[in-house]
């Protein structure tokens, strides 16, 4: 430093100014965030970057070093906009103002990144996304609510699958739009409206869309659309984009799906299977009839083996009962010596018959109770086929009601559905993807798309008038 005149002027040489210029620049922005297009990018043979960052109202020199850059995963061009992490300097032998750049990631989906982590973490912190508060999925829906684009390839694909696997199935689209500022909104509204309906309440919600880039999806990572799946008391399907994609409303939701078809896969039985088990069960029973039969058989025939006549055993008791007394009286002979022997004799003889009376009619009156047991055996045979015939029957009978309403909820479905009414004769009438409910709803000049059976045609409005009364 020197002075000039007399005067107490500093004077600084332009080394020391721009170091000056360079500390403070440092000291007063330490780490510092900057989003800007990438122009002018040049790659020495040292490794660094050197490129400048502009919106369209300024530009800012930037560098970054060998040892910073080689971390970066993306391709990095000229045009291409990004946010940059660095500290504020000063490039001292041009005296250029720059940044020195430490971290780099592309704007857009790299703020939506951001955005999407810090949400994940807090909702996952509140037990958002806990497995022991996940409800069950029903696994034969008595009514899907489809909450989506009316107009989405995602509908076409569910609606496709589900006729395909179980026709008989009630569905119901609740339509919203799946991206865009009111997105959020219709979609937290729709779930409500499916909580409150009681006409046909549903069991299961499938929230769905096609695939898309991470702003497309932007919608399905709101925290007023987590909190509303959340908040439902009807278990709800996730099923947005690719297999590849994940969203805030897949952790929250009670069953994430990979795609939509693969949602629609889930939420419906295969009725081929469903047939084929009507068939092993009808089989089961008709075998496990037969084999009840033949044991009852096999035991009826035992019984019947080992079952001796009741008159037989009488008849041997009787003969018994003569031997007895043929006994007695050659023992009372014998006994007395001819003393007096044909008055006992006579006497004894009418005490035994009044006994052999008395016992002779105590026996006729048992033997008129007596009930044949072959009889009842026979009886409860009879009755045995006839159960059989009618549990028969009655299966029979039960299976075809069951195809017939099974055939009859077919029939209604393929009814109600928009092909057959396309078959018709009719269209459905598209303005910009969506559907066109009036003639207010177009006006003169609008290019609308009608959609018929087997394509599509496009037309342009040349006049619109309300319906004569």
């Amino acid at each position: 430093m020197s002075e000039v005149g007399p005067s107490n002027r500093e004077i600084l040489s332009v080394s020391e100014l721009t170091r000056s210029a360079r500390r403070l620049l440092e000291g007063e922005f330490p780490m510092v965030f900057v989003e800007g297009e990438i122009s002018n990018l040049t790659r020495p043979s040292s490794g660094h970057w050197y490129f400048t960052l502009k919106d369209d109202k300024s530009q800012l020199r930037c560098a970054m070093f060998a040892n910073r850059n080689r971390l970066i995963r993306f391709p990095v061009k000229s045009g291409l906009q990004v946010v940059v992490r660095g500290k504020v300097s000063l490039y001292e032998q041009r005296g250029d103002f720059q940044m020195i750049a430490e971290f780099m990631e592309e704007a857009g989906d790299g703020a939506l990144r951001r955005a999407f982590e810090k949400l994940k973490t807090q909702l996952q912190a509140e037990g958002l996304f806990d497995p022991d508060i996940k409800k069950p999925v029903p696994k034969m829906p008595r009514h899907i609510g489809v909450i989506t684009s009316p107009t989405g390839a995602a509908i076409r694909d569910v609606l496709h699958v589900l006729e395909r696997r179980f026709p008989s199935i009630p569905v119901s689209v609740i339509p919203v739009q799946v991206q865009g500022e009111l997105s959020p909104g219709q979609i937290e509204n729709a779930i409500a409206f499916a909580n409150r309906h009681s006409g046909d309440p549903f069991d299961v919600l499938l929230l769905t869309r096609g695939g898309g880039s991470l702003e497309d999806l932007w919608s399905f990572n709101t925290e007023q659309v987590a909190r509303a799946v959340h908040a439902s008391t009807i278990p709800v399907v996730c099923a947005v984009g690719h297999e590849t994609d994940f969203s805030i409303a897949d952790f929250v939701a009670d069953l994430r799906a990979p795609t939509p078809s693969a949602a629609a896969e889930v939420l419906s039985p295969d009725r081929g299977e469903w047939f084929a088990g009507f068939r092993r069960q009808e089989q089961n029973l008709v075998r496990s009839m037969h084999d009840k039969l033949r044991h009852r058989d096999t035991q009826l025939g035992h019984l019947s083996r080992r079952l001796r006549h009741p008159g037989q055993r009488l008849m041997d008791l009787s003969q018994r009962l003569d031997d007895l007394e043929i006994r007695l009286q050659s023992s009372l002979r014998r006994y007395l010596g001819g003393f007096r022997v044909k008055e006992t004799e006579a006497k004894l003889t009418g005490a035994m018959n009044l006994v052999l009376e008395r016992a002779g009619s105590r026996l006729e009156l048992a033997r008129s109770k007596l009930v044949s047991p072959a009889a009842q055996v026979g009886a409860a045979h009879k009755q045995l086929e006839s159960d059989v015939r009618r549990m028969k029957s009655a299966i029979r009978e039960q299976l075809s009601t069951r195809q017939q309403r099974f055939t009859a909820a077919e029939g209604k479905l393929h009814a109600y559905s928009h092909k057959r009414t396309l078959e018709r004769g009719y269209a459905i009438v598209l303005k910009d993807g969506k559907v066109v409910r009036g003639h207010a709803d177009v006006e003169e000049g609008d290019t609308i798309t009608a959609r018929l059976m087997d394509g599509e045609i496009a037309a342009t409005v040349t006049e619109t008038k309300p319906e004569d009364d």
